[in-house]
């Protein structure tokens, strides 16, 4: 019962202190220790437990000496005391929980493409809902974003192709096609399906060593005879894809950053056959080493839900 009372603060301007001095002198068994233990004065406390008898019309204690003992009536009103003060305790949790949710910290790692346009969606809906949260992003590669949500630097990572760890869950993920990024005057730009080789007969841009995109795509180059070295070569997919804007490059990525070039129709993408680049694999990561806080808890529910949304329409482009 004590740790119940122990909200009594709170719960001073929602319950009528008859109540909580009655609950008090009840687990205590006297006047005068409730009195110390609230601090207030024993005859306040008598008062109070005098006009609570006297308005329910019921005895609530029996005077055994110096010692108060509930009587039949007072135990039903303490059960009842009981009850109200253990659903206030879940309700103060609520609240608490509420609260913490308005200063709550979020950190997100996260590659590229994704911080193009997915990732600025899914934060700008979840600060609709949480706008006292802070956000605070890590753009990265696939492979740091991964490592950093296992070092606790991030509460959830957004990454390609993460390693198999231990200390990684895996929560989400889809695999997307990569495919040729041309602009739509390039003489392959009709032609529906692609193969790498194909490609290599024109200049391209390649990703850089270190991204996900490149172990894929030199998996199929070190099987092309005579492939042609590459014409450029950059750690940023938002620059490839403003080479093959402006020149006649082709660049390799999946549709994820890419969506606003494809609906404005300065850039066309084409599917590779090639395996394995059907299958870029887009993953949402978090620790299995610890459990989300309730600020990254809350967005990485809402970003689950609004990331299957996105992408739906992603695919239909």
């Amino acid at each position: 019962m004590r740790g119940a009372i122990g909200n009594q603060d709170k719960a001073r301007n929602l319950y009528a202190p008859a109540m909580r001095y009655f609950a008090m002198v009840a687990e205590l068994g006297s006047i005068r220790a409730a009195s110390r233990e609230l601090n207030v004065a024993s005859s306040a406390v008598n008062r109070q437990v005098l006009w609570l008898e006297e308005a329910l019309g019921m005895q609530l204690f029996e005077r055994v000496g110096r010692t108060l003992r509930l009587s039949q009536a007072g135990e039903v009103l303490l059960a009842h005391v009981r009850r109200t003060y253990s659903d206030f305790d879940a309700t103060i949790a609520e609240l608490d929980a509420l609260k913490g949710l308005r200063r709550g910290t979020v950190t997100v790692a996260t590659v590229e493409s994704v911080s193009e346009k997915l990732l600025p969606g899914l934060i700008s809906g979840f600060r609709k809902s949480y706008p006292g949260i802070h956000v605070r992003v890590i753009v990265t590669s696939s492979q740091e974003a991964a490592r950093l949500v296992e070092a606790a630097e991030a509460d959830v990572g957004f990454t390609f192709d993460p390693p198999q760890s231990s200390s990684l869950t895996i929560a989400f993920h889809q695999d997307l096609v990569i495919g040729a990024l041309m602009a739509p005057d390039h003489p392959l730009a009709n032609v529906e399906a692609l193969t790498l080789a194909e490609c290599l007969k024109f200049p391209v841009a390649m990703p850089a060593e270190g991204l996900s995109l490149r172990a894929r795509l030199d998996t199929v180059r070190s099987r092309i005879s005579g492939a042609t070295k590459t014409y450029v070569e950059a750690n940023s997919l938002r620059f490839m894809r403003a080479l093959a804007r402006s020149d006649n490059i082709i660049g390799f990525q999946t549709r994820i950053g890419s969506e606003d070039d494809l609906a404005t129709e300065k850039l066309v993408f084409r599917p590779l056959t090639d395996a394995p680049l059907q299958d870029d694999r887009l993953c949402v990561v978090t620790s299995s080493l610890r459990a989300l806080a309730l600020a990254p808890g809350m967005f990485f529910d809402h970003a689950l839900i609004a990331l299957k949304d996105q992408l739906a329409s992603i695919d239909a482009i």
